[in-house]
Order: C-alpha cells, then sequence, then structure tokens
C-alpha cells in the first residue's frame, strides 16, 4: 500500500504529525510518500523515520519543493508510546556574525563577483545553524535595499530570527537610506560591538 501526504505550506510540526499518523495506519513494506516544501521538514521526517526504524528517502524536485519516502519496515508495537523526534526552529549559531561590505564577492570580475555574492547569501539560508547577525556597510548596504537580487533571502534570514544590520551613514552616503527593506539601520559602535562580541566572523 502506499499513501500520499501532500504537506506543502503546512507549520511545522503538522508534516511529521501527519506522516506518523499515516505510518501507524500502515503495514509491513507499505510506503508514506510526503511533499513538503523545506528542508527542515526533510529532516524532521528523516528522524521520524529512524525512530521508528523505518527506511527513508528524500529528493529534492524543486525550488521549494521535497519529496520524502518512508518505507514501514515492521509492525511497531509501541506506536502511540513513540515520541516524535520535531525541530520546528532553525537553531542559531553561537554569535556567529557575517559581515559583508561589498555588493561583490571577492576580486576580479565585477559580474562573477555579485552572481559568487548572491549564491554566497542563498547559501547563508541553507545552513542548519544560522548566524546570529549579518552586518552590511559600504557596498554591501545596496544589498538589503529595494532592487536587490538577495532581498528575498535577506528577507529569509530575518524572518527566521537573524539580525540583519545596515550601516546608516552608508545608506546616506549613497543616498538610499529610504529603499532599505530588510533588518534596521545601525552606526559604527553597534558595528564594532556586534564583531567585538562575535564568537566567530565570516567575511566573504
Amino acid at each position: 500500500m502506499e499513501q500520499r501526504i501532500d504537506a506543502k505550506g503546512l507549520a511545522c510540526p503538522k508534516p511529521v504529525i501527519l506522516a506518523k499518523k499515516a505510518m501507524d495506519a500502515c503495514g509491513r513494506n507499505d510506503v508514506v510518500l510526503i511533499t513538503v516544501d523545506n528542508e527542515m521538514a526533510v529532516e524532521n521526517l528523516r528522524k521520524l523515520a529512524a525512530s521508528q526504524g523505518a527506511e527513508y528517502a528524500s529528493e529534492k524536485l524543486g525550488e521549494k519543493e521535497y519529496s520524502v519516502r518512508i518505507t514501514v519496515t515492521g509492525e511497531n508495537e509501541n506506536k502511540t508510546q513513540t515520541e516524535i523526534p520535531v525541530t520546528c526552529s532553525i537553531p542559531a549559531a553561537d554569535n556567529t556574525v557575517v559581515v559583508i561590505s561589498s555588493r561583490e564577492m571577492g576580486n576580479g570580475d565585477g559580474v562573477l563577483g555579485k552572481i559568487l555574492m548572491k549564491g554566497f547569501i542563498y547559501a547563508l539560508t541553507q545552513l542548519l545553524k544560522l548566524p546570529k547577525t549579518v552586518l552590511l556597510y559600504n557596498g554591501g548596504a545596496y544589498l538589503s535595499c529595494e532592487d536587490s537580487e538577495s532581498l528575498e533571502d535577506l528577507r529569509k534570514l530575518d524572518g527566521e530570527g537573524v539580525e540583519i544590520l545596515t550601516c546608516g551613514t552608508c545608506l546616506n552616503h549613497y543616498g538610499i537610506t529610504e529603499k532599505l527593506a530588510v533588518g534596521r539601520v545601525t552606526n559604527m559602535y553597534e558595528i564594532v560591538e556586534k564583531q567585538a562580541d562575535a564568537g566567530k566572523i565570516i567575511r566573504p
């Protein structure tokens, strides 16, 4: 038997709860196929499968679409007593601060540098442990403003609790203060303070 569950758009921990209920109704070698829209749900389903002694496989189907296949390998006699392992938020790293001072990553070709920076900021959103703070100053101030190609990714980080701080002097210098679209304005004292207190500093 195969059961399909479309859990895209469902808040944590509902995808795992639905999967667990489906598994409880399964017999040996039955399959539960769950479609979700984030990696945290994929990881929670992996933990669920492991806790039940079930076989697990996952596949990324596209942007924000993942398929998880759980095969029940035996009858769980303690189904109702088994705790469901769920993590509903991405843990932040121990005071890791990301410092971005340019719209480009590295030296050399400017077009390539912008592509690399966009990829770098996207990669931050995929970390299992997110940074605590992202500091943006000098040319990096453009990244948190309207029309930035990285705006969606910075908003995602902001939504996960990461501080997005942009230098106010830099925004004013470039004439883009009114275009700030994510996070808040900071000053040089706070920029120094955040870096002085950081457990780790990452610079692209």
